[in-house]
């Protein structure tokens, strides 16, 4: 039923699916948060040590969805989960390729990566379907967290703090906002997994659904007006990213609810990560789909950092 979701090329071995090389779209040139450029912005990743402006992680989960529906077939649609920590950014022009490990006889997990031409690998993980039956490498990697000590552009978030719950929709020609200067149909021209099942009805639901990719969007549309009480402007990126279909696909021009809640808080050297989960309702108040996305705001882009921190705790950053 599913075979026409997908045109893409895929090698298979007795151990993996192999996507094709891929050259991925930067669309988030023009974004803004906090009233200032962020990490896709050239001049700004610039700044902060990057060769220019980063492709948005959640675009590499695309090259996965041809090799999660090749296994599984349409319960990846409605019950597929990409779990992945980003491990290098990603700039236009380069080529990138999806790596998919079968999973062991019984079981319904595998491990994923992406590489780059020259083997650096930009992100690594899981992907399953279906109830949750074994950790996720984001469900794994939160027990492993270095907590975060002597916060300062995180101070006031606390983990448990819960948004209001928010309404969106994503309809083809709507313009997805300051964080997502672009709409889905824009998107759909640059996909580097074009599918009839985004396009149109010609899909088991009779309905165009929103790739996996675009669920990142949706679910993070109104943030900026239940925002973190955290400290800025300062440029953060996502660092490692979760999302899980329950009961999907989800629909084009839908209404859904969406609810956040900071489950962790942890450090680098770096950076500052709060950890959120969204979970995501229909209409019917049915939970549909889960995010889970490690924010982390760069020490560096926050000007006052050394002195706020000074201030703070009586001493230099360590």
């Amino acid at each position: 039923m599913t075979a026409n979701a997908f045109e893409t090329e895929i090698t298979e071995t007795a151990e993996a699916l192999i996507g094709p090389w891929r050259k991925p779209r930067q669309m988030l040139q023009a974004q803004t948060y906090d009233a200032h450029a962020s990490i896709h912005d050239d001049a700004t990743a610039q700044k902060l040590g990057f060769k220019g402006g980063t492709i948005e992680g959640p675009t590499h989960f695309s090259q996965f969805a041809p090799l999660g529906a090749r296994l599984w077939g349409q319960a990846w649609f409605e019950s597929g989960c990409l779990s992945a920590h980003y491990r290098s950014v990603c700039y236009e022009g380069e080529e990138v390729q999806a790596i998919l490990s079968k999973p062991l006889p019984g079981t319904r997990q595998c491990q994923i990566q992406m590489v780059k031409r020259d083997g650096t690998e930009v992100l690594r993980g899981t992907a399953c379907i279906g109830e949750p039956h074994a950790a996720t490498a984001l469900e794994t990697r939160l027990t492993e967290l270095k907590p975060l000590a002597d916060p300062v552009i995180l101070r006031d978030v606390n983990v448990a703090q819960t948004g209001r719950r928010q309404t969106v929709r994503m309809a083809f020609d709507q313009n997805m906002g300051d964080l997502y200067p672009f709409s889905l149909r824009q998107k759909l021209a640059v996909i580097t997994e074009s599918s009839p099942y985004y396009a149109s009805g010609d899909n088991p639901w009779r309905k165009p659904i929103i790739p996996m990719e675009m669920l990142s969007v949706l679910f993070q549309y109104r943030s900026k007006e239940d925002p973190l009480p955290a400290k800025g402007p300062a440029v953060g990126l996502f660092a490692d990213q979760e999302i899980r279909l329950v009961k999907g696909p989800l629909f084009v021009d839908e209404d859904y609810e969406v609810e956040r809640e900071v489950v962790a808080l942890s450090g680098s050297r770096r950076t500052e990560s709060a950890w959120a989960k969204t979970r995501v309702f229909d209409k019917a108040g049915t939970l549909v789909a889960t995010m889970l996305l490690n924010m982390a705001t760069l020490k560096e882009s926050y000007a006052p950092y050394e002195e706020e921190y000074r201030r703070l705790y009586g001493n230099t950053v360590r």
